[in-house]
């Protein structure tokens, strides 16, 4: 069935009134020539899609067909922008028909176009998180505190901003959690592994009491001059362990938070979990960590469920 070529049946192709269409988009609507060509190219292309499951005609096309039909420009690799587009031309094709009632219903009013995808920042392996948080020089006078706040912003998944506003008595390190305020002032707990709890027990031993100049606020981690530390200090600090390590991705504090829960992840947690910890209020924003391929999601789907 009917690529864009001489080879394409084009008789079957008549029932779907594609030369009506054109004239519409020509005439009526007035769009230019390369316009009216990208749509007469769409729905040429859905309207094969369609012959070779056995429609006839546009009227007898189902929502499930056309749901198919956006499956398949996903599984040809196509963008998410352009099977956005291939569907706003399908849409208008059938509210063409249906203003001329060629067509009794409008199979397109239940169909969702793909969301453009949420790209997920750059994330560290964990032999490179590993790396980060071993470059640090020990004599260094502030190599406590820099690798306390490294090691529990990847063993907490705090962001940036709940990490310098983390105070002392925030802390439970016997039992393994830390108090955090996140975005509306919402509270949550997060964990702090043994390392990272190991390394925050050794700093406020050893590095925040040399800090500490009565002007800390009770804030956990300080500057040089005994400050809270600010946002852009924790950039400089993870910088500065950047370089060392030699690693040459684009690193920011939010790379551990994206780190923490994309390793969690392969290790099978699950994403409701992830989520909590992260502090998410939609799981639709946690899901842009899963790396798993939504068409492997959809196959599996239909070749198990008995209603698929």
């Amino acid at each position: 069935m009917g690529a864009d070529s001489a080879g394409a049946v084009t008789g079957d192709r008549e029932a779907f009134k594609i030369i009506d269409f054109v004239d519409f988009l020509r005439l009526e609507r007035g769009l230019s020539e390369q316009t009216v060509l990208a749509y007469r190219r769409e729905i040429r292309r859905v309207a094969d899609f369609l012959l070779t499951r056995g429609v006839s005609g546009p009227g007898a096309a189902q929502p499930q067909d056309l749901r198919e039909f956006a499956y398949h420009l996903k599984d040809r690799g196509l963008a998410a922008s352009t099977i956005r587009r291939a569907l706003s031309s399908v849409r208008t094709y059938y509210a063409f028909l249906a203003a001329e009632d060629l067509v009794a219903t409008d199979p397109t009013e239940v169909l969702e176009s793909p969301r453009l995808g949420r790209r997920l920042p750059e994330v560290l392996s964990r032999q490179e998180v590993a790396t980060l948080l071993e470059a640090g020089d020990i004599a260094e006078r502030l190599y406590w505190r820099d690798t306390a706040l490294l090691e529990f912003a990847y063993a907490s998944g705090a962001r940036v901003s709940e990490i310098v506003a983390l105070r002392v008595r925030d802390l439970d390190l016997e039992a393994g959690f830390a108090r955090v305020f996140g975005k509306g002032a919402k509270e949550r707990l997060v964990p702090v592994g043994r390392s990272a709890a190991r390394a925050v027990r050794v700093y406020l031993r050893e590095g925040r009491p040399v800090l500490e100049s009565g002007v800390g606020r009770g804030v956990l981690f300080l500057n040089a001059r005994g400050k809270p530390l600010s946002r852009m200090g924790v950039w400089k600090i993870l910088r500065r362990r950047t370089e060392r390590a030699g690693i040459r991705k684009r690193v920011s504090p939010h790379t551990l938070r994206h780190s923490f829960a994309t390793h969690l992840l392969e290790g099978g947690a699950d994403l409701a979990s992830v989520q909590e910890l992260l502090g998410h209020a939609d799981i639709a924003t946690t899901q842009i960590y899963t790396h798993v391929d939504r068409e492997q999601l959809r196959d599996v789907h239909r070749r198990y469920h008995p209603r698929a």
